[in-house]
């Protein structure tokens, strides 16, 4: 039998920010049904600070990967403190992210695999990657370097 997917991410070892608090008139994260979704998230570091700027011009590939991986973290707190355990969640279903980039910077989908194989060590191989889509943008809230959003199905 594998781990649960909160045994899974213990096991990983990462450091989780602190639960954003929403920047505007949002919930972070809403049950509906059977799934969860959850808000527009950015890079929140352990220290309540964002990796800011643009992919392609501030950071490379490797950086614009540690933001999205960031982002993930960032929303797996919010999972944990909304719902108590990552074992709450049964399987990803959809990510959306958006990277802040320069008009050159193509490699948008490498980008947000940090946030994708976040979810993949955690949930497995098959429950941890969904259906995605990586967009770039001109410019994202408080100048974060990616923000990302997802849907859940609730175990």
């Amino acid at each position: 039998m594998s781990a649960s997917p909160q045994h899974a991410f213990e096991a990983l070892g990462l450091v989780l920010p602190p639960a954003p608090k929403p920047a505007g008139l949002y919930k972070p994260s809403l049950v509906v049904g059977p799934h969860v979704y959850v808000s527009g998230h950015g890079p929140l570091l352990p220290d309540g600070t964002l990796i800011r700027g643009r992919v392609g011009r501030d950071h490379d590939l490797a950086g614009g990967k540690n933001a999205a991986r960031q982002v993930g973290l960032a929303i797996l707190a919010t999972l944990i403190a909304n719902l108590g355990s990552l074992d709450r969640i049964r399987r990803v279903i959809k990510v959306l992210g958006m990277v802040n980039c320069t008009p050159e910077f193509t490699a948008l989908p490498q980008v947000i695999n940090g946030c994708s194989e976040l979810f993949a060590a955690v949930w497995g191989p098959d429950l941890g990657v969904g259906v995605r889509s990586a967009v770039g943008m001109a410019s994202l809230p408080d100048d974060m370097a990616v923000e990302i959003e997802a849907v859940f199905e609730l175990a």
